[in-house]
């Protein structure tokens, strides 16, 4: 099972028993974390619920990153700066997805009884969905030959408002005595 989460401004794509680098998070080594804001989880081809769903780690080290060299220049003024930064990691094992194992066994029984009452809306809701989709097409071929029409339309009509001015006529120069 694999799950994308949001921690830092950043998501990840985790599974148990990955190992990733997090922006720094507070704890101290060998304290568990849990991270709530799960934004898709499946298993394979299949997509889980999210409701309620968190993914377990464990604190494994606060490191910080790689060096990035901030060098600045002006030329022809004799200006240089250089600089660097380490950013702080967290590094994060990830132990389980899903930490609601328990009311997993018992929600089973609870979705099919409601599964089951459920039917006839859900071929409701679908049903209306399928008639949808074929009045949307219509409605989006309709408008299209009106376009057409519209920009044949507009050229005659430009020509017969707008008629071709003639030339300024010149002034003869005045003549120079002398």
């Amino acid at each position: 099972m694999f799950a994308i989460v949001r921690t830092g401004g950043k998501q990840y794509r985790v599974a148990a028993g990955d190992i990733i680098a997090v922006e720094k998070l507070a704890g101290e080594a060998g304290d568990s974390v849990t991270l709530d804001d799960v934004l898709l989880a499946g298993d394979g081809g299949e997509m889980k619920d999210l409701k309620g769903l968190t993914v377990a780690a464990e604190i494994v080290a606060q490191e910080k990153g790689e060096k990035v060299i901030i060098f600045k220049k002006r030329r022809r003024h004799n200006y240089r700066r250089k600089n660097g930064h380490r950013q702080q990691h967290t590094v994060l094992k990830i132990s389980a997805i899903g930490s609601e194992k328990a009311p997993k066994k018992a929600a089973p029984k609870k979705e099919a009884a409601k599964a089951a009452e459920d039917k006839p809306a859900a071929a409701k809701k679908a049903a209306p969905a399928k008639k949808a989709a074929p009045a949307k097409k219509a409605a989006a071929e309709k408008p299209a030959p009106k376009k057409a029409a519209a920009k044949t339309e507009a050229k005659p009509a430009a020509a017969k408002k707008a008629p071709a001015k003639k030339p300024a006529a010149k002034k003869p120069a005045a003549k120079k005595e002398g």
